[in-house]
């Protein structure tokens, strides 16, 4: 038999066998086997004319693996083809690993993408920012990798280097930086109380133990007379969704929290538990595009059980339950097998969270301001309406219906980071719904 046709088969094979294994993830019931194995015989009369007509004699190999990177990350961004060699690094990395880059990083259209940096570590430290795609990790591009490759380049000993070409938005060309790994510290959760009795915490990731620690500085700001609370969840990207799920039940007393649920996977509700709720205060979450995953399940838990209001940007999108599955070539396959939901049943890796309150992410904001000309004062003695002032800025923000407004608090303001958004005079209440508008000013702040 020829090598030629040994490779053919191979890659038949292959080709058959992910289809066995991932046809439930593509909505092949059996039902449907004819319009699965006719995709298949398209599969095969492609790779056949490729092998046959393509310019040049193909690496079939090469063309197979592709093809199978290509159909797991159809899928989604966390499901991922690794051939022998790359399980062969990444189940090393998964035992020997002692240091990483200290970000969270997914894939967005269809390269590396920074979903947020964790605040000292090595990728902020080398001047990494939050939306960065990185276009290529040691000269390789990472459109070529799968989401599990990708992570396993970014873990290695500490003291070793990483070679990124970041790109950002206005730059003509990648901006090469290297990074030094190191073992990250999760800075500890942050507390203040601002004006009015108005408690703020600050969470930076929700690694094992985070919750008992969020509950403690709670419980602190609570002795010091603390009448409101606002979580800040602002650029928390990582950590552990039970973590996520314990600081939701923080604030909740009943109801929902999140399930998770599959095509093959039943079921499973997380509920609040009453014992474990440890404030009635009023609550607001602050979120934007760097909010993801276990900080994603506290927000939607809060909004959807009517416990608080979510003020910011839509968040990242991302919360679903990986499974391994070994190849017999040594290959392996990493597939989503379960979502994680918010309480009115919306998939958070697909729909991410809402806030009640849109407010466009703080950083476009400043790079508007950075692209904007200078306007000219208005002539003496004329003034612009505050409403107009709102237009010409050219910000947003969706006020929550059925609003009824009483004396109350300016309290947002002054959580650091958000200049533009300002709290009116009035609000209806403080972890209800706000009655919020948009200045032109921007917000003094203790904490900038």
């Amino acid at each position: 038999m020829s090598t030629k046709l040994k490779v053919t088969i191979l890659a038949s094979s292959l080709a058959i066998l992910l289809f066995t294994i991932v046809g439930g993830f593509v909505n092949v019931r059996a039902s449907s086997n004819d319009g699965a194995y006719r995709q298949l015989s398209v599969y095969s009369e492609v790779l056949s004319r490729v092998r046959s007509e393509y310019v040049e004699e193909p690496n079939i190999p090469m063309v197979t693996e592709g093809a199978l990177h290509g159909l797991l990350e159809s899928l989604d961004a966390n499901s991922s083809y690794l051939t022998a060699a790359e399980y062969k690094h990444y189940r090393a990395i998964k035992t020997d690993g002692k240091a990483e880059i200290g970000a969270a990083v997914s894939k967005r259209f269809g390269y590396a993408a920074v979903i947020a940096v964790i605040p000292g570590g090595p990728a902020e430290k080398a001047g990494i920012e939050n939306s960065d795609i990185f276009e290529s990790i040691e000269g390789r591009s990472t459109r070529d990798m799968s989401l599990a490759e990708i992570h396993s380049l970014l873990v290695g000993e500490p003291g070793s280097t990483l070679t990124v070409a970041v790109v950002r938005p206005r730059r003509a060309e990648p901006q090469k930086i290297v990074i030094t790994r190191d073992a990250v510290t999760i800075p500890p959760v942050t507390d203040k109380m601002l004006a009015e009795n108005v408690g703020y915490v600050k969470v930076d990731a929700f690694p094992q133990g985070k919750s008992q620690e969020i509950a403690n500085k709670i419980r602190n700001l609570q002795k010091q007379g603390a009448k409101k609370l606002v979580l800040d969840l602002r650029n928390v990207a990582s950590g552990d969704e039970a973590e996520g799920i314990a600081t939701a039940n923080l604030f909740l007393d009943h109801g929902t929290i999140t399930y998770l649920q599959g095509q093959k996977y039943p079921r499973q509700a997380f509920n609040a538990d009453p014992a474990k709720d440890i404030t009635k205060l009023p609550v607001a979450v602050l979120v934007n595009r760097g909010t993801a995953g276990p900080a994603e399940i506290v927000a939607a838990a809060i909004l959807e059980n009517a416990r608080g209001d979510v003020v910011g940007d839509k968040t990242f999108g991302d919360g679903s339950v990986q499974k391994l599955i070994d190849m017999p070539d040594g290959a392996a396959l990493i597939l989503s097998i379960a979502k994680y939901y918010t309480p009115n049943g919306k998939a958070i890796q697909d729909a991410a969270v809402t806030p009640n309150f849109v407010v466009a992410d703080n950083n476009d904001d400043r790079q508007q301001r950075r692209r904007r000309p200078a306007r000219r004062r208005p002539a003496s003695g004329s003034r612009r309406s505050e409403s107009e002032a709102e237009k010409s800025d050219g910000r947003a923000i969706e006020q929550g219906a059925g609003s009824s407004e009483k004396p109350g608090i300016e309290s947002v303001r002054a959580v650091p980071g958000c200049q533009q958004l300002v709290a009116s005079k009035s609000v209806a209440r403080f972890g209800g719904r706000f009655s919020f508008r948009l200045r032109s000013a921007t917000l003094a702040s203790a904490f900038l």
